[in-house]
C-alpha cells in the first residue's frame, strides 16, 4: 500500500511541473527513472515555495509570510517522517531521503523566497546572495540527485559544483529579463539596479546578456561531467534557455518593458531532440514518451 502511495505521490508532484513549466517539463523528460522521478519532487515544492511569495496566498486571503514560514518547517522536516498527507511533500521527503539534500541548501532557498515578500530593490550584493538561495542553492541540490548514486572524484565534484551554480545563476537572470516587466508592474520588485521604472537600457541590457552567456558557457564545460542518466536532460534545459538568450538578445531593450519573450513549443522540441542526438541516450524513446 505504501509503495502505490509513493507512486501517487511521485505523479502528484509531476503534475506541478505540468502545469507550471513546458521547457523543465520537456528537459526532465530525458532524464532518466529515478533522476526524473527526484528532479520532479525537487521542482514541485521550489515551485510551490515560489507561488506563495507570488501572490497564491495574498489571492487566498492568506498571510504569506506565515505560510513561507510553516511550509520550510514542513520541508525541512519532512525527510525524518515516512508518510505525509500531502503527496508533494510525501515525494519529496522520499527524494531528500535518497539523495541526502544539505539542510543549508534549503534554508539559502527559503531564505531568498523571504526577501521577495519584503524587498523590493537589491544591491549588486543583496542580488548575489537572493541568487544563490533562489538558483545556485537548487542546482546544488539537483546535481545532489544526480550524484546519489555515482562515485566521482572531488575533483569532478567540484567542478560539476561550479557548472550547477553556473547555470542556475544564468536561468534566474535570464527569468528575471524576460519577467521585467511583470516583475515590476505587478510584483513591484527590481532585481537589477539598471532597471528604472520596469525598463532597461540597451547597453545595460546587452552587458547582462553578456555575463548570462559566460554562465551558460561555464556550465557547459561540466555538462559532459554529469553520469549519463542526466546529462541529456541538462543539455536540452541549457540549450532552450540559450534560445530564450538569444531571443532576449535580439529584443529591443524598450520592448522588454511590455513583451514576454518566449521560445515557441516547437523549437523547445527541436532543440531536445538535439540534445538527444549530441549527447546520446539509450532511453531516448520511454523518456520522451513518459509524462
Amino acid at each position: 500500500m505504501l509503495t502505490r502511495y509513493d507512486q501517487a505521490a511521485s505523479r502528484a508532484a509531476a503534475q506541478v511541473m505540468g502545469q507550471y513549466s513546458t521547457s523543465f517539463s520537456l528537459a526532465t523528460r530525458l532524464l532518466r527513472g529515478r533522476v526524473r522521478a527526484d528532479i520532479r519532487h525537487l521542482y514541485a515544492v521550489v515551485r510551490i515555495a515560489d507561488e506563495l511569495v507570488d501572490g497564491a496566498a495574498a489571492q487566498a486571503h492568506t498571510d504569506p509570510a506565515a505560510a513561507l514560514d510553516a511550509y520550510e518547517q514542513t520541508i525541512l522536516a519532512a525527510p525524518q517522517q515516512r508518510l505525509h498527507t500531502d503527496p508533494v511533500v510525501h515525494a519529496y521527503a522520499i527524494t531528500a531521503r535518497r539523495c541526502g539534500f544539505h539542510r543549508e541548501h534549503l534554508v539559502a532557498f527559503f531564505s531568498s523566497m523571504r526577501a521577495d515578500l519584503t524587498q523590493r530593490e537589491y544591491s549588486p550584493s543583496e542580488l548575489q546572495a537572493y541568487i544563490y538561495g533562489s538558483a545556485e542553492a537548487i542546482g546544488l541540490l539537483c546535481l545532489q540527485i544526480f550524484l546519489a548514486e555515482e562515485d566521482v572524484s572531488p575533483a569532478d565534484r567540484a567542478a560539476m559544483e561550479r557548472g550547477a551554480r553556473a547555470l542556475g545563476s544564468a536561468f534566474q537572470k535570464i527569468n528575471f529579463l524576460r519577467d521585467l516587466s511583470e516583475d515590476s508592474s505587478t510584483l513591484g520588485r527590481t532585481y537589477f539596479q539598471q532597471v528604472q521604472s520596469g525598463r532597461i537600457d540597451e547597453t545595460s541590457k546587452s552587458a547582462l546578456i553578456a555575463e548570462i552567456r559566460r554562465e551558460l558557457a561555464t556550465a557547459a564545460l561540466t555538462i559532459d561531467l554529469l553520469p549519463a542518466s542526466a546529462r541529456v536532460g541538462v543539455s536540452a534545459a541549457a540549450d532552450i534557455f540559450a534560445e530564450l538568450t538569444n531571443r532576449l538578445a535580439a529584443t529591443p531593450a524598450t520592448a522588454l518593458a511590455t513583451t514576454r519573450v518566449s521560445v515557441p513549443n516547437h523549437t523547445k522540441a527541436w532543440l531536445a531532440a538535439r540534445a538527444v542526438r549530441r549527447r546520446g541516450h539509450s532511453s531516448q524513446t520511454s523518456a520522451t514518451a513518459e509524462n
